[in-house]
Parts: structure tokens; C-alpha cells; sequence
């Protein structure tokens, strides 16, 4: 059990470290790659898009994390033979 916390937790700062950065680097370019500037709304409508495709793994980590959870309160429910 203790495993799937590590993993969980592992797992969970790798995703906000990488949309933080990517955000980051959307948010600081000035032109993408079509040559389009970049304005305010138009980066904010890319780290919307960004979020949106985070949301997925996101519900999967809270999943995850509920599962972790009643299993520990399950453990600790059940006492060892």
C-alpha cells in the first residue's frame, strides 16, 4: 500500500510540474509557431486548452487518490492475525 502513495505522489507532482512549465512557456512566447502574435487572450485561450486536456488525467489521480484511501481506512479497519 505504502507503494501506491509513493506512486501516487510521484505521479501527481510530475503532471503540475510539467503544466506549470508548459503553461510557462505559453504564457512567455511571443509568437507561435505560425507566426501569429500572442496576445493576452490568446494565451489564456492556450493554457485553457492545456487545462482542458489535463483534465483527464486529473479525475484519474482523484480516482486514484479515493481508491488509496478506502483501502488504507480499510486496513486499518481489519486487524492483523
Amino acid at each position: 500500500m505504502k507503494g501506491s502513495w509513493i506512486f501516487w505522489w510521484i505521479i501527481t507532482i510530475v503532471e503540475v510540474a510539467s503544466f506549470l512549465a508548459i503553461s510557462a512557456f505559453l504564457w512567455l512566447r511571443e509568437v507561435d509557431a505560425t507566426g501569429a502574435v500572442q496576445t493576452t487572450e490568446l494565451k489564456l485561450l492556450n493554457i485553457a486548452v492545456l487545462a482542458a486536456a489535463f483534465i483527464i488525467p486529473f479525475i484519474i489521480q482523484v480516482v486514484w487518490l479515493v481508491i488509496n484511501i478506502v483501502i488504507k481506512n480499510r486496513q486499518r479497519r481489519t486487524p492483523l492475525s
